[in-house]
């Protein structure tokens, strides 16, 4: 039938669009009983009500609301998701994926920071734990909350260093003066020989404080 127009009767088309909301198959069946028209495939009818615009009132969706045929109908053994091929890849009971984000896990930011997972709800998404940086987590466990103004320093300038012994408290005023570079003509904290941060460190301090009290001294006056 390829390439070939196919042709019916006033009466047949009149027949076909009366009774185009059948499914494709009774529709087909139905139509050749009828006519004696066996030359005609259930394609051809298919075709047909597409190139007429009938609709059928089948989207092939789910509706909301409708109920699937096979609800609560278990697998038969051996078929579907019981059969054996089909148990290897599916989760067993009390599994977890390999990507879980358990308590305790840690992750290290794009700046070389380590975060872990603690028991605290998360402020922005409501859920049960929440990242935070461990460094700080651990040293205010062990020394207090971090006064305002103030922060903290790795000693070594290893961010991946947590233990609360290798970061000290420092205004925030002194961080830029530890950053070194050719504006300020200092040698940078983190890449400084072992022997000379104390030494850096401590001149950033006197002159944050310098210039500190050069503040109030000129706000007073």
């Amino acid at each position: 039938m390829k390439g070939t127009w196919i042709k019916y009767t006033v009466d047949q088309m009149a027949w076909l669009e009366a009774n185009r909301l059948l499914p494709i198959s009774d529709y087909h069946a139905a139509f050749c009983r009828q006519f004696d028209r066996y030359d005609v495939s259930a394609g051809n009818l298919h075709a047909l009500r597409k190139r007429k615009g009938w609709k059928t009132g089948r989207t092939g969706q789910f509706s909301t609301g409708s109920t699937p045929f096979n609800k609560g109908v278990p697998c038969e053994p051996g078929k579907g998701g019981k059969h054996p091929n089909a148990r290897k890849t599916q989760f067993k009971k009390g599994g977890l994926p390999h990507n879980t984000k358990y308590l305790g896990h840690e992750r290290v930011t794009k700046d070389g920071y380590v975060e872990v997972s603690i028991d605290e709800e998360n402020p922005h998404t409501g859920y049960e734990r929440r990242y935070v940086l461990k460094h700080l987590y651990l040293w205010e466990k062990a020394n207090g909350p971090v006064p305002d103004g103030m922060c903290l320093k790795a000693v070594d300038s290893n961010r991946s260093n947590t233990d609360p012994s290798n970061w000290i408290l420092i205004p925030r005023g002194v961080l830029p003066r530890i950053n070194g570079g050719r504006a300020t003509r200092v040698m940078a904290y983190d890449t400084a020989p072992d022997e000379l941060k104390p030494v850096l460190m401590n001149m950033a301090r006197v002159d944050q404080k310098v210039s500190e009290l050069r503040r109030k001294r000129q706000g007073a006056a």
